[in-house]
């Protein structure tokens, strides 16, 4: 069953979601045990032009970071460990998700993953939706963690 991780931005953040996600994604390579290859991560964005927004922070976020990613259809989604999709695809990844979609609906294929992110932020829109999220996870027995991110 998938695991599910909510990381919830504390309110004295001067980040937002997208800020966070490219955070939550050098953590996810940066964790990979010693020569293991990191987990592939695919990134739920249905809205094409914060699609492109996080491409381009994902290139520039950080100065001394390398995350090589990019958006399903104009890149080799085989030799690109993390993938930027608009409905899910390619099928064929499984081991992480991280769910940047403002729907209060748990995206359709979530359950194929091993570990579903959630990143929310001061949004209260977005808050609301994870919330309703939250409970769908909750009582469809996902082992779930939250976590406050400064």
């Amino acid at each position: 069953m998938t695991r599910v991780d909510f990381y919830i931005l504390k309110d004295t953040s001067r980040d937002d979601r997208f800020g966070l996600t490219c955070r939550l994604i050098e953590r996810i390579h940066k964790r990979a045990a010693d020569g293991a290859t990191p987990p592939r991560v695919l990134i739920y964005c249905p809205d094409a032009r914060q699609a492109r927004y996080l491409d381009r922070l994902l290139w520039s976020f950080r100065e001394d970071s390398f995350l090589p990613h990019g958006l399903v259809g104009e890149t080799d989604a085989a030799l690109t460990p993390i993938l930027i999709s608009s409905d899910g695809e390619p099928e064929a990844e499984r081991q992480v998700l991280i769910n940047l979609s403002p729907s209060p609906e748990p995206p359709a294929f979530h359950r194929r993953f091993e570990r579903l992110c959630e990143p929310l932020d001061h949004d209260p829109e977005i808050r609301q939706a994870g919330r309703k999220r939250y409970l769908f996870y909750r009582d469809g027995g996902h082992p779930l963690a939250h976590h406050q991110v400064g």
